[in-house]
């Protein structure tokens, strides 16, 4: 197999493939990158235990071929490589890699036989599509819910369903709960609720743009997603999301509005103060402003006060200031409102006016 190509191009898109492989990986073959060459271009494959990607970019074929190369040697050299365009080529289980009109820096990397690596499944269900700017917000306004807690594994993913013709994506960790539902393009097949790994979701998040459309498809087992020249799929985590219904409130009494920067300023303040085990900040709410501070301890504690929309009674509601500050982040509308009733019940977070999201936050004791 022998190539040349622009070095910008391939260490795109091996950079995303090197984000797929495992550090940890127990079978080795799933440390490298496979490459193959097309008719005008390299197919590369990259792959851990349960997330798939596949691509493909512009190159002179010179020889076709196919090979594997470790992941993490190939991306070091392409990264570091001095000159605009590179050749590849190998033989007899030897990657060369070298400029394209000089003889040096000329790396050897040892490859192994592309007869190793594993297939891709293909899916058997059809796709629907949305837009890829909309999905994108759906991974965004969820994903940062996603418990780590691997003895509840059925949350340490991202919940998806279909609701009549929108698709609802809901996550949680027991203590917040994050929603957002979008149309689809077209009709939607019927599939019954999936937990989607944060692997694949963050993945296409950071790597996708705004434009075009994403297409989707689900099984039992897998979720596929593609967009552009990418191809993505996942194994799904098993196991019954709880029921996520029965955490929303049917209606609250009392509700407050502050401004997005104004909350997210307040909150680092008085972050360097807070107790770093619990996180814990307590809100001081009266009508037309909201005391923040933190809790009594033996480094000290800090008081601030910023403006808010309220004529309600006075009340003081604890919270983790995360679960309040990460909301406030993805949001990007001015003025965001709180709903609550109490101060030990779910208090619901969205923007104003409100959108197809909100975000859950149960109070600490305080």
């Amino acid at each position: 197999m022998k190539f040349t190509c622009s070095k910008e191009a391939l260490l795109k898109e091996i950079s995303i493939a090197q984000e797929i492989i495992s550090s940890k990986n127990a079978i080795m073959i799933l440390s490298n990158i496979y490459l193959e060459t097309g008719k005008d271009s390299l197919i590369i494959k990259a792959k851990d235990m349960k997330v798939n990607f596949q691509t493909e970019v512009p190159v002179n074929v010179i020889e076709s071929g196919a090979a594997t190369v470790y992941g993490d040697k190939f991306f070091g050299i392409v990264s570091t490589f001095p000159y605009d365009d590179i050749e590849f080529s190998q033989n007899d289980n030897t990657a060369v890699i070298k400029p394209i009109k000089l003889k040096k820096p000329e790396y050897k990397l040892k490859s192994m036989a592309s007869e190793k690596f594993p297939e891709f499944p293909v899916s058997s269900s059809s796709f629907f599509e949305m837009p890829i700017k909309d999905f994108k917000e759906m991974i965004q306004q969820t994903v940062l819910a996603v418990s780590d807690d691997e003895s509840r594994y059925f949350m340490n993913g991202v919940y998806m369903e279909k609701n009549d013709d929108k698709i609802c994506m809901v996550a949680t960790d027991g203590r917040r709960l994050a929603f957002i539902d979008k149309n689809a393009e077209k009709n939607i097949n019927d599939f019954s609720g999936i937990i989607i790994p944060p692997k694949i979701l963050t993945t296409i998040l950071k790597r996708s743009g705004d434009e075009g459309l994403i297409s989707i498809s689900v099984n039992d087992k897998m979720i596929f997603i593609n967009f552009a020249s990418y191809k993505f799929s996942s194994v799904l985590i098993e196991g019954n999301f709880p029921n996520y219904k029965k955490v929303i409130p049917e209606s609250q009494s009392f509700s407050l509005s502050v401004r997005r920067d104004e909350m997210l300023n307040v909150l680092k303040r008085v972050s360097f103060m807070v107790e770093k085990k619990s996180h814990r900040i307590f809100l001081g709410i009266s009508p037309g402003k909201m005391s923040v501070y933190s809790e009594e301890s033996e480094i000290g504690t800090v008081e601030d006060e910023i403006p808010c929309k309220y004529d309600g009674e006075e009340m003081t509601i604890a919270l983790n200031y995360r679960y309040l500050e990460d909301p406030f982040k993805v949001m990007t509308e001015d003025e965001i409102k709180m709903r609550f009733t109490n101060v030990m019940k779910a208090i619901t977070i969205e923007p104003v006016p409100a959108k197809d999201f909100f975000h859950i936050v149960m109070p600490m004791q305080s």
